[in-house]
């Protein structure tokens, strides 16, 4: 039996990254003591309105929100919650489903006027099973893709590269849905 030697990280060089790192900081000095979370960041979320910037959170309405995916599958990456937590889309009131899919529709479509991609994944992953990362708390996933955003990068480096920060990213998708609606 041949010995392999153990794998080891890949190294991506992302001296950029720096600043946004000293930022988080900063924020964590400021911030005071933690607070106690619910177990649903999307639910401390929706309780904490005055942080909406720092939460990364687009737009929320009476039922819910739209917030950047802090964890992206890619920039840009969306996430659609009502503020009521349950863990299934059954569990939902017909009205709630409803108002879920308003969200969606609102997000879909900041998402074409803010990057026009030339496609996007939308979905739901219910449950652990299914991948879901907040299984108490269904949400909704929203994906901008582009021909080639799969490249040789997470091929063959096995390294998924984000080109925006959350910052600025945030700060297109709020340009956006300032303006009025076609």
């Amino acid at each position: 039996m041949t010995a392999h030697p153990p794998e080891t990280p890949k190294t991506l060089f992302a001296p950029w990254r720096l600043e946004y790192l000293e930022a988080l900081g900063e924020k964590e000095k400021h911030a005071g003591e933690p607070k106690a979370g619910s177990g649903s960041f999307l639910l401390d979320y929706w309780r904490d309105p005055a942080s909406d910037e720092r939460n990364h959170v687009i737009t929320r309405t009476e039922h819910g929100l739209i917030l950047l995916n802090c964890f992206p599958y890619a920039g840009g990456h969306l996430l659609v919650a009502l503020g009521e937590p349950a863990p299934t889309l059954l569990d939902y009131s017909p009205q709630q489903r409803a108002e879920l899919w308003k969200l969606v529709d609102l997000a879909a479509e900041l998402m074409q006027r803010a990057l026009e991609p030339q496609g996007v994944n939308i979905g739901i992953n219910q449950g652990r099973a299914a991948g879901a990362g907040v299984p108490q708390h269904l949400h909704v996933h929203l994906v901008p893709r582009w021909h080639g955003d799969i490249n040789f990068m997470s091929a063959v480096g096995n390294v998924r590269v984000i080109p925006a920060s959350l910052e600025a990213m945030a700060r297109r998708f709020r340009e956006e849905a300032g303006k009025p609606r076609a």
